[in-house]
């Protein structure tokens, strides 16, 4: 039966206007933010419930028709992208949030929930899911699941896999499980949440969950310094450590972001001078008179060449602007070719300085805009088009550099992907990474769960 009959005979089993084949969806609803891959599902589901997306997920495995679960396609992998013919699934009529429980600090969410509802949602009892990135307006629970999302917080409250009590996730033959509840404590077996946690919806479709909340911070002091170098970024951290507060983000970025962000949303540098590095510390639960004491040591050690510190929460989302903003102003004024990784703190000099030697040596002249989450190891790598490149010349070329880079992360004991997962963007150098018995073990849970290897396949491996 060809695809087409098949899609008749789903669309009888779900509500009306569940399912989609208008051309703007097909191209909406499958590709996300890398643009790489030409978008080509053969339809897009919208389901409301659970129920709908069961019934999606058992047709599918009956009839062997891949699936794409999709978010809020954010994500920089093509772990969302539908270029085969697949069938989109995405969950972004299914935005319902519960009450919050403030006496558990917990919060049930349909996988929809937009991240930064949750946090206007928790905001007015003094609680959040301090899940946060620049993306927080677009992006998904469901998808921060799927991705294990990291962010700018993570050295304060760790990744979005400690931030998850309990799941309701559609398995491959269409079952419905709901793992963990929210109990903060459930030693009884496999810890099946964390299967699939990060599991780029090769394993199933997470349809809700249950948050643990926090505390929203009490006062925050937001700083951003202008260092000489890398180094300077690095012992600047180091002092940060040991300084009299708690550490909410300590985050870095170049002269070359800095540059492409004042181009494209018309803002000054907040210094004079022109400095070649960055870093946007917060912090929480501080003293004003050791805080203000320690800048002034910062600045008596030579540790930061200028700085500037928020007086109020409207100069504290200006500083914010110019590290979240980064990412959307390189896409504004050209053609970044994006890379995620992670290193152990100690090899981020040694990594960076070889990462310059190897971009000279082999891609002289090529912009490198490079910014990241330094408390935790976390290096967003954007290589810049020439302009004079052809996209298609410049996205071959860049295969070349990902090996040598992936190369160079192996040496340096790291990981090639922090926090977008591995999609199809990253799957050719997932052995830089993972040993084969590693790969092994992966591919044996996927077949176990999905032996029709409906669930997003050819995503993270073939």
């Amino acid at each position: 039966m060809s695809v087409a009959l098949l899609l008749d005979a789903l669309e009888r089993h779900l509500p009306p206007g569940t399912l989609s084949r208008e051309a703007g969806d097909l191209v909406t609803y499958g590709r996300d933010w890398t643009k790489v891959h030409e978008p080509a599902p053969c339809a897009v589901a919208l389901p409301s419930s659970a129920s709908d997306v069961a019934t999606v997920v058992r047709w599918a495995n009956e009839n062997k028709v891949a699936l794409v679960p999709s978010g809020g396609r954010t994500g920089l992998a093509a772990g969302a992208v539908a270029a085969r013919g697949e069938l989109v699934v995405s969950l972004s009529r299914m935005r319902a949030m519960g009450e919050v429980d403030t006496v558990g600090a917990t919060l049930r969410v349909e996988a929809g929930a937009i991240t930064e509802a949750v946090h206007e949602h928790t905001k007015p009892h003094g609680l959040t899911w301090p899940v946060d990135f620049a993306s927080k307006g677009s992006s998904t629970v469901g998808g921060n699941i799927a991705t294990n999302a990291g962010g700018v917080k993570v050295i304060r409250y760790g990744l979005t896999r400690q931030w998850v009590l309990g799941l309701e996730v559609v398995l491959p033959n269409g079952e419905l499980i709901a793992p963990g509840g929210s109990l903060e404590k459930n030693n009884s077996g496999l810890d099946l949440r964390q299967l699939f946690i990060g599991s780029e919806g090769t394993l199933g479709i997470v349809t809700a969950a249950t948050l643990k909340l926090t505390r929203i911070p009490e006062a925050l002091d937001v700083m951003l310094f202008a260092v000489a170098d890398l180094t300077a970024v690095l012992t600047l951290f180091s002092a940060a450590r040991k300084g009299p507060f708690t550490i909410s983000a300590y985050e870095c970025f170049t002269d070359a972001c800095l540059s492409r962000l004042m181009r494209h949303r018309n803002v000054a540098s907040p210094f004079g001078e022109p400095h070649s590095h960055f870093v946007l510390l917060e912090v929480e639960t501080a003293e004003r008179a050791a805080l203000e004491a320690w800048v002034a040591d910062v600045f008596e050690r030579g540790l930061a060449n200028d700085g500037v510190m928020a007086q109020h929460g409207g100069e504290a989302a200006q500083l914010w602007t110019l590290r979240e903003g980064i990412s959307e102003s390189l896409s504004a004024t050209g053609f970044p070719h994006k890379n995620d990784i992670a290193l152990p703190i100690a090899e981020l000099l040694p990594f960076t300085t070889a990462l310059e030697e190897l971009m000279a040596s082999r891609y002289p002249g090529w912009e490198i805009c490079l910014f990241g989450h330094i408390g935790d190891g976390n290096l967003h790598v954007n290589i810049m088009k020439p302009d004079a490149m052809a996209k298609d010349d410049f996205l071959a070329k860049t295969k070349d550099v990902d090996g040598d880079m992936f190369r160079l992360v192996q040496r340096h004991r790291g990981s090639i992907s922090a926090e977008h997962g591995i999609g199809l963007l990253k799957k050719p150098y997932l052995s830089f990474t993972r040993s084969p018995e590693e790969l092994s073990v992966m591919r044996a849970v996927k077949a176990a769960l999905d032996p029709n290897n409906v669930m997003n396949p050819g995503k993270i491996f073939d």
